[in-house]
Formats: C-alpha cells, structure tokens, sequence
C-alpha cells in the first residue's frame, strides 16, 4: 500500500517576490544543520503528527490550523486541511503509533535558505511505516509548522522473489554405483 498526501503551504505573493528579489541580490546559501536537540525534535514531530492523527479522528482540523505558522493558517482554512488529508481518514490510518516510536530521520534538521527548518524521515513500524516530511518556520522565538507530507510506505526491504527454474535442463549424469561390500565374517 503506497499513499502520500501533501499539505505543504504554498508561499504567499507577497513573500514568493521577496524571496525572488533576495535570491537576485546574492546567491542562494546551502542548507545548514539546525541547532536542535533530539528532544526538540522528537516534540516538533511527534505533536505534528499526533495533531494530524487527532484531526483525522473528528473530522475538525481547527487545533491543527492554530498551531501552524501564520504562512500554514494563511493557505490553509480547516476545511481545506480536511480535504488535503481526506484519503488518510477514509481508509482510518491510525498515527497514534508516533506517540511511542522513535522516529528515524532521513534528513538531519537543516536550516533552508529560507530561515525554515525542513526534516524528513519515518516511524519504523509494520505492516506499513509512517514517512513524513515537516518544515518550520521560526515564529517568536518558536518553531511552528508551515508545511508537512505524510503517506505510507512498505516496512523493511523487500525479499527477492526465487528464481524461475530452469525451462529445460538436460538430466544429469548418473553416478556411478558404488561397488556392494560383503558383510564381515564374524571371527571365531
């Protein structure tokens, strides 16, 4: 089963031209890691996504709206959140698992040219694992959520499926026979 949903907050007008000007004036600069600690980023994730799972459940994303970046609650009214993430609560994906897992990142936090923190990774757990991609912004001195992605993916590697046999492999030469041994003679 593979299913991802987007909700990543576009960028406003307004700051899309900023950004568009800021880039002319001098080069983009490489992302940077973010001085976060595992702690830190064990809470950003987990209460984003529990508030998704949360949502989910009641069909009310109002509380995921409000605790997004001023840009997240600009794009997104609660309704259009219930929309973005309708296949996740028709087939009842169940994310409470996030609140015991530790999650396992593929991408370290780093800090975008843009000032947001971007993390990505996943929740190692079967059948499925839970993949999420999270982006901050800094709001008063706090990281609030501006955009996130979550989908399900294949747990684990998979097992190479066997190999065909062989159409038609020629018999292979019989051994020859061993020569029969005559029992031992008892001794007298």
């Amino acid at each position: 089963m593979r299913l991802r949903v987007w909700a990543l907050a576009a960028l406003l007008a307004a700051g899309a031209v900023g950004a568009g000007l800021a880039q002319e004036a001098k080069p983009a600069q490489e992302p940077k890691p973010a001085q976060i600690d595992r702690n830190g980023v064990l809470i950003l994730v987990r209460s984003s996504l529990l508030a998704l799972d949360q949502a989910n459940k009641t069909g009310n994303y109002t509380v995921l709206r409000d605790l997004g970046a001023p840009g997240f609650q600009a794009t997104n009214t609660a309704a259009r959140l219930g929309e973005i993430f309708a296949n996740l609560r028709r087939d009842k994906i169940d994310l409470s698992g996030v609140a015991v897992l530790d999650p396992q990142l593929t991408l370290l936090p780093q800090i975008e040219s843009s000032g947001m923190m971007h993390m990505s990774g996943f929740f190692p757990s079967v059948p499925a694992q839970v993949k999420f991609e999270l982006l901050y912004a800094p709001v008063e001195g706090q990281w609030k959520l501006y955009g996130m992605s979550v989908g399900l993916g294949q747990s684990g590697p998979v097992a190479p499926q066997p190999a065909p046999a062989p159409i038609a492999a020629a018999p292979a030469p019989a051994a020859p026979a061993a020569p029969a041994k005559k029992p031992a003679k008892p001794k007298e």
